[in-house]
């Protein structure tokens, strides 16, 4: 764990143990144990078990649990898959301690800094925004990513509606889905904190969680935008499908037009009769031609002025 010595100012990393009074401490759980939870959140913090459960099974919504001598916040990272990926934070009068499965970049830069500077780990408090920020700065950059591809979706279908892009849609949808759900469970948990009288955070805190507040409630503003647009853009895209189906129709439709009454001038004068006038006639096959193509041309230009292509 990492301790932070309030006398001196100093920053150094123990064995886990209980923080004396002078002390605040990062207690950082990656991966670990249902025995070492146990050893840790029970035994040596003496924590609810509820708690203890909780942080054991990770399966929790976003949610703030008050006990008597600490808190558990369950909060979610976003993983480069776009995968909610949860962590379990209990907060006391001079601890802070995160357990979560799946490893998290920027808790060991977090960690890092916090050992470089020793500011950023001197009150519970100022961890727990530090942890929450960088989980709402994610969401953010999660958020730039599905603007783009979806603009690069909407210019793949202006360029060719006929792309499959169903599959990528649904499947947009699911996570945008997946991630509003967790996101607007947090934004309770932060109004709670930065509204109310959170027991383990200072007052002059409050604004810097209203603006983490602030900033997820314009994600979950953007998510419903963007499940909107992808909406929006599937039947944009069964739109120009239909539109461009209907061009061919009615190119086939007219072409077709143009040849039936030709059809019909070459199987009057195939037919096997012995009289036909027009048999004998030295032009007779000069005529036909002259015929159809002039009756051709009128149709067309009849169409053509009718607007019909």
């Amino acid at each position: 764990m990492l301790i932070y010595e309030s006398t001196q100012a100093t920053v150094h990393e123990e064995e886990v143990r209980i923080p004396a009074p002078n002390e605040v401490v990062w207690v950082r759980l990656e991966n670990p144990s249902p025995d070492e939870v146990k050893h840790v959140l029970g035994d040596v913090f003496k924590c609810h078990p509820l708690l203890v459960e909780d942080a054991i099974k990770l399966n929790q919504r976003p949610k703030m649990d008050t006990y008597k001598d600490h808190i558990f916040l369950t909060f979610f990272a976003v993983s480069e898959g776009l995968e909610p990926q949860e962590i379990a934070i209990v907060i006391g009068s001079n601890f802070v301690i995160t357990v979560y499965k799946d490893k998290l970049p920027f808790m060991d830069q977090l960690y890092l800094t916090c050992q470089e500077v020793p500011e950023r780990i001197s009150h519970p408090g100022v961890i727990l925004h530090a942890i929450l920020d960088r989980c709402v700065d994610d969401y953010t950059v999660i958020v730039e990513h599905l603007d783009d591809r979806l603009d690069h979706m909407e210019q793949s279908v202006y360029q060719n509606p006929a792309i499959r892009i169903a599959q990528d849609i649904f499947q947009l949808k699911r996570i945008m889905h997946q991630l509003r759900r967790v996101i607007v469970d947090e934004r309770i948990t932060l109004a709670a904190i930065a509204h109310h009288s959170f027991p383990y955070t200072r007052e002059e805190d409050d604004v810097y969680f209203m603006d983490i507040m602030d900033h997820i409630s314009r994600v979950v503003d953007s998510l419903d935008i963007f499940r909107e647009s992808l909406t929006g853009l599937l039947e944009l895209q069964m739109s120009m499908k239909s539109d461009r189906m209907n061009e061919i129709m009615k190119t086939l439709t007219v072409f077709s037009t143009i040849f039936l009454p030709l059809t019909f001038i070459v199987g009057v004068y195939g037919m096997n009769f012995k009289i036909m006038p027009e048999l004998g006639w030295d032009y007779g096959y000069l005529y036909v031609w002259i015929l159809m193509i002039g009756i051709g041309f009128l149709m067309w230009y009849f169409f053509k002025r009718k607007h019909w292509f």
